[in-house]
């Protein structure tokens, strides 16, 4: 008898709060709003675009037809290439590395060794990752990169083998850090 009284009540008790809430009555509870003025942000900006590029072979004389030019073991090509480089935005950075130099167009660490990019801002050697710089959003980089054909290759290993050079470029990558740029990580 006594669980049926306490049933009994509690039930009266949730049908009355269903009427007060449901039922056109009305629970008041404080409430203010103001406007908050956060501002407007804008994005940043990267970039990169490359001017004409000069193939050099190993004795320093430059390569004017690298499409005419036939390699040998042992031969080793300079690629060097002037880049127009925009990194806009606060903890800006970004890699530029070597793409398309790779299986699919022939360059195999078996028969080419890769070395670069080198990158030069005004002569000054720097290094991955680039940053934004204050007072300017662009600077030219100087990107070398070394193709080394492996004077190990024997009997007639490589012998009339295309190297599409058409597909190498290089890939400027923003990079996320942590503030003060530490430990860059690359972003798909």
């Amino acid at each position: 008898m006594k669980n049926s009284t306490l049933i009994k009540g509690t039930a009266a008790i949730a049908v009355g709060a269903a009427l007060l809430l449901g039922g056109g009555g009305t629970l008041a509870a404080w409430n203010a709003a103001d406007a908050a003025a956060p501002g407007t942000i804008s994005s940043g900006d990267l970039n990169v675009k490359a001017s004409t590029g000069k193939w050099i072979d190993r004795a320093g004389n430059v390569i004017n037809n690298i499409g005419a030019y036939r390699v040998v073991p042992g031969d080793k090509l300079t690629y060097t290439q002037d880049l127009t480089v925009t990194l806009i935005g606060d903890k800006m950075a970004a890699n530029i590395v070597v793409s398309g130099a790779n299986a699919a167009n022939n360059f195999t660490p078996a028969n080419v060794i890769i070395t670069g990019p080198a990158l030069k801002v005004g002569g000054a050697v720097v290094a991955n990752p680039l940053t934004a710089t204050s007072g300017t959003s662009t600077r030219t980089v100087t990107a070398t990169t070394t193709f080394e054909f492996k004077a190990t290759t024997s009997d007639r290993n490589d012998v009339n083998t295309s190297y599409n050079l058409g597909d190498v470029s290089y890939t400027l990558t923003q990079v996320v850090s942590a503030p003060g740029l530490a430990d860059p990580t690359p972003q798909p």
